[in-house]
């Protein structure tokens, strides 16, 4: 029987346990924020406005946009499938699972799956599951609630509400291993348990956070390395990704991942940001086919609503951190007035869950705020929260889901649901007195006192004619004499040295190393390393495709080369370029350069010269190999993840060890 909604949060205000899990993740989070923040290349009021601007762009033209990014990708080799909604989805990806099933011979296949909130929003896993095929989530948060048979508490971090002697009691009971509270044990048995999973799948599921116009290729941010793993090793890779998440080019996207990983976990950039541009080409390691199902499911219906500024949201969770009810009731609170749990907790899930799924059920959701406005000052997309979860509590939210072909109704002449009677009748006073310009003046006029009085505990102190307190102008810096300039030769040497030792810098932050070498000494510091980690056997690109003579100097030393990554120790690479301020080497896949070489060994050695550093992100993703690879992929420090208690552990189901060798010369 499902549960009253008044009764998951009586249930969840009763747990100190709950509270305090999440509390913690808050605190944590917007420390770790406000570090990343710090490090942004333009101020975060500039950059987020004008992120605001790049959505609100794209949903402006979005058709042209749309049909952009569609053709693209089918020129790239993608199969593209359109689905109006949930039902059509599931079936879609129910038909390319059933096609490889007789491709193969077999009645069920084993589908890994990294983390895609577009896939529990349609219900893929039940219905694949159904159909009598294995899914098998691969984040460790996913994994987590998956084998507790539960739904994500947040969209960032799906086991926020789980303490560590959870987890060991559920791996203890499901999986039969020793019951432990230590966090790197348990995410070592993850590991172990999930590496089987990953060589064995017939079929990869991921979602996509942005589609790019420019190129027809799509992009996913992840930190475990399990999205790298769908997206690499089974011969079929579906991706879900909901129509409204696109950019025009590289450009946009460039500023989107100076945003979202600040803004959902902290950090400068994740760890791997994967860029798909089709399926494999020959000589290549990446799937044979890529799917690509884009979900509407109610987004255009929504885009011709006063809500659709809710669908510039790129899913980072900032408002749920930094929302207090969120923080006091959790993510399994957030159901529909019948008990139906819904994908989008959180304020950005007060607006588009009555939007997408109808109001009728979820439209008393938005009764779950505060208004006080810490969400729209999270928001690295400056979606106004509070103005929209107004606007749900209004009426403006469709009271069913969308059928294919149905008319957008009109606005609801009351209230949604859920709304307490003193509420309506405020309401109603209300656009009476506002719609009379004059009464309206009047009423401005004698609250104002009041409202001015109380405008610290209000998000919307204008509506009364309040002022905010004003800003001092900031100081005139001082006049200083221009420096001498520098002679060209001068000018470059000092910036080459300053990319050195940024990248240097940023990557040993990460947890990574650096060795500085010149060509001549390459070998032997390479030797070095694998001696230090008793390394005899190496998973590497093809020899031409390393620096010359490194492959011949390792052989002559006695090492041993294999195909087969997974049992390697160490992997051996090229890049095609680093970036100085994130300290991320940029990897592309070709013939001869295999993609699971930098993924499935325990270290990651990547050979960079120091000329083929740039200086940001930007720079990164202007150059044209990125857009003629099947695959790019930017590395950033070893693999990580911080989703049992927000304890940090290194090394998950990627590398637990980065070393760049930075040559000379």
């Amino acid at each position: 029987m499902p549960i009253r909604p008044k009764d998951a949060i009586k249930s969840a205000l009763s747990d100190p346990a709950l509270r305090e899990a999440l509390t913690a993740n808050a605190a944590r989070r917007k420390a770790a924020r406000a570090r990343a923040y710090s490090t942004l290349p333009e101020p975060w009021e500039v950059m987020r406005e004008r992120a605001a601007e790049v959505r609100a762009a794209v949903l402006a033209n979005w058709d042209e946009v749309f049909q952009r990014f569609v053709e693209n990708a089918r020129r790239n080799g993608y199969h593209i499938h359109l689905v109006t909604t949930a039902k059509e989805a599931r079936q879609e990806a129910l038909r390319i699972v059933s096609v490889e099933a007789r491709r193969l011979g077999k009645e069920s296949l084993l589908i890994a799956k990294s983390k895609s909130m577009v896939s529990e929003e349609i219900g893929l896993n039940k219905a694949l599951e159904a159909a009598g095929h294995r899914v098998v989530e691969t984040d460790l948060g996913e994994y987590i609630i998956q084998l507790r048979g539960e739904r994500p508490a947040h969209i960032i971090t799906p086991a926020v509400h789980l303490r560590r002697q959870d987890v060991g009691r559920t791996f203890h009971e499901k999986l039969g291993v020793p019951y432990t509270e230590d966090v790197a044990e348990m995410t070592a048995t993850a590991r172990r348990v999930l590496r089987d999973v990953f060589l064995r799948a017939d079929v990869g599921v991921s979602g996509a956070n942005f589609g790019i116009a420019e190129t027809g290729g799509i992009c996913i941010v992840t930190n475990e390395g399990n999205g790298r793993m769908v997206t690499t090793l089974p011969r079929v890779h579906i991706a879900l990704m909901g129509a409204e998440r696109l950019v025009r080019d590289m450009h946009d996207l460039a500023l989107m991942l100076e945003l979202l990983p600040r803004s959902a976990t902290g950090q400068q950039l994740t760890v791997y940001v994967s860029l798909l541009n089709g399926p494999r080409r020959a000589g290549e390691d990446a799937p044979e086919e890529r799917h690509l199902i884009i979900v509407d499911d109610g987004r255009r219906r929504m885009a011709s609503t006063p809500l659709v500024d809710g669908l510039r949201c790129i899913r980072c969770g900032a408002c749920l951190n930094a929302c207090p009810v969120f923080r006091e009731i959790g993510g399994h609170a957030y159901l529909g007035v019948h008990g139906t749990p819904t994908p989008y907790p959180g304020p950005i899930g007060l607006v588009v869950s009555p939007a997408l799924f109808g109001a009728d059920e979820f439209g008393s959701m938005a009764q779950l705020c505060t208004l006080c406005g810490a969400c729209a000052e999270a928001c690295p997309v400056e979606v106004p929260l509070p103005e929209l979860i107004l606007r749900v509590r209004a009426g403006y939210a469709p009271p069913s889901p969308p059928r294919p072909g149905e008319p957008l109704p009109p606005p609801r002449s009351k209230p949604a649901p859920g709304v307490p009677w003193h509420l309506r009748f405020f309401l109603s006073v209300y656009s009476r007195v506002a719609s009379v310009p004059a009464l309206y003046k009047i009423a401005q006029r004698l609250a104002a006192p009041v409202m001015r009085a109380a405008a610290p505990l209000t998000p919307v102190p204008f509506l009364w004619g309040a002022r905010s307190k004003p800003v001092p102008p900031e100081p005139v810096p001082t006049p200083q004499a221009p420096p001498e300039p520098q002679k060209p030769a001068a000018q470059e040497q000092k910036r080459s040295r300053g990319l050195v030792e940024g990248f240097a810098a940023a990557l040993q932050a990460l947890g990574g190393e650096v060795r500085r070498c010149s060509a001549a000494e390459l070998p032997e510091c390479v030797l070095a390393e694998l001696r230090n980690r008793g390394a005899t056997a190496v998973c590497a690109w093809a020899d031409d495709e390393l620096p010359a003579g490194l492959a011949k100097a390792l052989r002559a030393a006695g090492v041993r080369f294999t195909q087969n990554c997974a049992e390697a120790a160490v992997g051996i690479t090229g890049a095609l370029a680093g970036i100085a301020a994130s300290g991320t080497v940029v990897v592309t896949a070709a013939a001869g350069k295999p993609l699971r070489v930098s993924l499935l060994p325990k270290a990651h050695f990547a050979v960079l010269p120091e000329s083929k550093l740039v200086a940001d992100l930007e720079s990164a993703l202007a150059l044209p190999e990125l857009k003629q690879t099947s695959t790019a992929v930017l590395i950033s420090g070893p693999s990580r993840t911080a989703d049992i208690e927000m304890t940090l552990t290194i090394g998950v189901h990627g590398p637990e060890e980065v070393v760049v060798f930075l040559v000379s010369g």
